[in-house]
């Protein structure tokens, strides 16, 4: 049985057979009343003990298309299986019934070979949630053959901190002037540089504010789509409304920083590629950030300006020296 529900501009399409239950969302009734035929006929077909004719490719598609669109990290999931369709062709060329445990582990060990296990963790969670959509909710696989790969083990979390005179010299190669107005693109970046050290805000979150978003009288920044799906409040220093006041007026809408994630990281490996500095990546900033702020606020109030909802998990970010606590003991 299918039901169809008229979104806004868009229309829901429920299928409940079998005890699966998939949905999607369409542009036009009839797109969605093709999708529900379609996907009751793999159900039926599943119940019978049939596997439909796909090839891991076709499964991958569909998921792309239909599912990660849905997400608010479509556009990197739909990278990350555009590079495996493009860089694993045996594989996803295969028949989705003939996929095998020893398949994917296979693929494990070949990726780790030239890259991290946690990028490998990463992808097989993008490649595992397909196989799972596709096993509950369309009916093409009666159990997903990743479920018992053995996962590589998580990645130590990185803890670089950054030195003052990493700092300037970060800031002298990208041509920052803390008395004249950020108006190259070098220069935003330098100011998005050092907004992260004061705020402790990722990137993204820095690049999607706007004149809206932040009160500069109370100081105070929302953001609306955070990490963990939250609307944060993020008190900001005095500094932080100074470096604000650096950057030049942008028409209404428009995000404060005007540029992308894309450019900064552009820019930022340009400027490290005239200093000395070595392994340090934009996002080490909030790391140094927490650090700094683990010095002058309370664990509470460090959590509700970072958005961690586990305190356990600021102490990641806490490094203070054994010199130094011994210092405050007396």
């Amino acid at each position: 049985m299918a039901t169809f529900i008229k979104r806004g501009k868009q229309w829901r399409a429920q299928v409940s057979k079998n005890g699966h239950r998939p949905s999607g969302t369409f542009d036009t009734k009839a797109e969605a009343v093709a999708w529900a035929a379609r996907t009751e006929t793999e159900i039926a077909s599943l119940a019978r003990g049939d596997v439909p004719k796909k090839t891991f490719l076709q499964l991958m598609q569909r998921y792309s298309d239909e599912v990660s669109t849905q997400k608010r990290a479509a556009k990197y999931e739909q990278n990350r299986i555009a590079y495996y369709l493009r860089e694993e062709p045996g594989l996803f060329q295969k028949w989705i019934a003939d996929l095998r445990p020893a398949d994917f582990a296979s693929l494990r060990d070949r990726r780790l070979q030239t890259t991290s296990g946690e990028t490998v963790r990463r992808d097989f969670n993008v490649l595992s949630a397909a196989l799972s959509t596709a096993v509950k909710e369309w009916g093409w696989l009666h159990a997903n053959p990743m479920t018992n790969v053995k996962r590589p083990p998580p990645g130590q979390s990185r803890s670089r901190l950054i030195s003052q005179p990493e700092v300037d010299m970060v800031l002298m190669a990208l041509r920052y002037d803390r008395e004249s107005p950020a108006l190259m693109v070098c220069q935003r970046v330098a100011v998005a540089f050092l907004f992260a050290l004061e705020s402790a805000m990722r990137v993204g979150e820095i690049l999607k504010l706007r004149a809206q978003d932040v009160d500069l009288e109370r100081g105070v920044a929302t953001l609306l789509l955070t990490k963990n799906g939250d609307t944060r409040r993020v008190p900001l220093s005095s500094e932080a409304i100074r470096l604000l006041n650096q950057l030049p007026q942008v028409a209404p809408g428009v995000t404060l920083f005007a540029m992308s994630s894309s450019s900064v990281d552009a820019n930022f490996r340009k400027a490290l590629a005239l200093t000395p500095i070595e392994d340090l990546h934009f996002h080490d900033t909030r790391h140094e950030a927490i650090t700094r702020l683990a010095r002058r606020l309370e664990v509470l109030d460090l959590a509700r300006m970072t958005g961690h909802r586990n305190i356990n998990e600021l102490l990641t970010y806490y490094n203070e020296t054994a010199e130094s606590i011994a210092k405050r003991l007396g």
